[in-house]
């Protein structure tokens, strides 16, 4: 048999030695799902926080039991380590690290790179290598191959096989998961493509396979540029409603009651997590060494970047009308996380909120029942969630939602606060919220 027949068929009777570089919100449940459905599957990751707990059996993930990956270990089925000679034996590598922006705009790709600078290291024929980090299109074929391949002698599709699948991680999401979320699959060959796909195929329900890695890389790209202008839109609609005296909560909803023809979004105080700030950013700097200016994008981008900027703005007009200064004034932020029930910050907008209320006199205090603390890693702030939150509630001179976690009892922060803005609509399901004096909203 050909390197590519009996890779597949290792790969569908479940002997394939399995490794996942990067053990994060996509690598940790992309291990686990690929346990369950049978492979022995070892981690590696250079955290030796993260290793010391997967080795015990214990998830740092709120989407990951600990039961799983428990019950995983003690089978035999999954391990972790630091030590990257492990890639030696495998015959499977997924590559699932971040891939960030610079403060510059310009992608950060030292992650990718330094897993990429590893695993060449122990490169030999009869392996496949899926990236999984979300990056611009062209990186699989112009940074992996001639690394991972060439300088190794070895040709792709022949020898060794290389893919992109992007990862659809939306954590805190119960009904869509990494197993039954689909997963499009693009190869630099078609071969690659054929033994990737055959790889996935044992533990997700459905994969998608398209015809170049560039098309699977550029899928996921338009799939939160998507999102990032649609957000875009609502954001700049939500500030026109403002001036024109329309509520734009009523306005959305009234056109979500059109059964065809309309996808309803939100607005809010600016975007956040690992994908929709970021992914289209991906794109336009690419787009860039081709001379075209990605004007959806770039304007969409300055929208939702100024978010923060609004909500302080009106935050100052809110409390002006209240006879009191933002310089001076008390200010508690609720939620730091960037989506509401997690625990993740990743380019919150709660963190630029607080940064400019802080810049502008107010004196900032935040709660958030599932972050305890908050670093700003430019700013070099830090902070700690308050203890007593209606405490806090009550001394505050503005409390400003920004995290719409469903722990919180609006009725009764409605109550003790003397003036809410509400910048996620979260008071609406409050009995007194929709119509309240103290409230005022997106």
């Amino acid at each position: 048999m050909s390197i590519k027949e009996t890779l597949i068929e290792k790969l569908k009777n479940k002997n394939a030695r399995i490794a996942i570089l990067g053990l994060g919100y996509v690598g940790l449940p992309l291990a686990v799902v690929f346990g369950e459905a049978g492979f022995h599957v070892t981690g590696v990751d250079p955290d030796k926080r993260k290793i010391a707990a997967l080795v015990e059996g214990r998830s740092y993930i709120p989407d990951v039991k600990t039961e799983a990956v428990e019950k995983l270990v003690k089978a035999g089925r999954f391990n972790a380590t630091t030590d990257f000679s492990v890639l030696k034996d495998m015959d499977a590598v997924s590559i699932c690290v971040p891939t960030p922006l610079r403060q510059t705009g310009d992608p950060d790709m030292s992650f990718i790179i330094s897993a990429m600078d590893e695993l060449a290291k122990y490169m030999h024929k009869g392996m496949v290598v899926v990236l999984e980090s979300t990056t611009y299109p062209g990186t699989t074929r112009e940074l992996l191959l001639p690394k991972l391949g060439v300088d190794n002698g070895l040709k792709a599709g022949e020898d060794w096989f290389l893919a992109f699948s992007p990862e659809r991680v939306d954590p805190g999401r119960e009904d869509f998961t990494t197993i039954n979320t689909p997963k499009v699959m693009g190869g630099i060959t078609e071969a690659c493509g054929e033994v990737a796909t055959a790889w996935y195929e044992g533990a997700v329900n459905i994969v998608h396979q398209v015809s170049t890695a560039e098309a699977a890389e550029m899928s996921k790209l338009l799939e939160n540029t998507f999102r990032m202008i649609n957000i875009g839109l609502v954001n700049e609609l939500a500030i026109m409603c403002e001036r024109l005296g329309v509520d734009v909560w009523e306005v959305i909803d009234a056109a979500a009651s059109k059964p065809f023809g309309f996808m309803k979004f939100t607005p809010g105080p600016g975007l956040g997590g690992h994908c929709i700030p970021i992914d289209p950013l991906y794109l336009s700097w690419k787009m860039k060494s081709f001379n075209y200016n990605a004007r959806f994008i770039e304007l969409a981008s300055e929208i939702n970047t100024n978010m923060p900027r609004y909500v302080v703005s009106r935050i100052m007009e809110g409390l002006n009308e209240r006879g009191k200064p933002l310089k001076g004034s008390k200010a508690l932020v609720l939620g730091a996380a960037y989506k509401p029930d997690i625990d993740d910050v990743r380019e919150s907008p709660s963190l630029d909120v607080i940064g400019l209320l802080r810049q502008k006199g107010a004196l900032v205090e935040y709660h958030d029942p599932y972050i305890p603390n908050i670093h700003h890693e430019y700013d070099g702030w830090k902070m700690d969630s308050v203890k007593d939150l209606m405490k806090a509630v009550k001394e505050a001179d503005v409390v400003i939602i920004i995290t719409n976690h469903k722990v919180y009892d609006y009725e009764a922060i409605i109550e003790n606060a003397k003036f809410i803005f509400d910048s996620r609509n979260a008071t609406r399901f409050a009995k007194s919220g929709k119509n309240h004096e103290k409230v005022e909203r997106l």
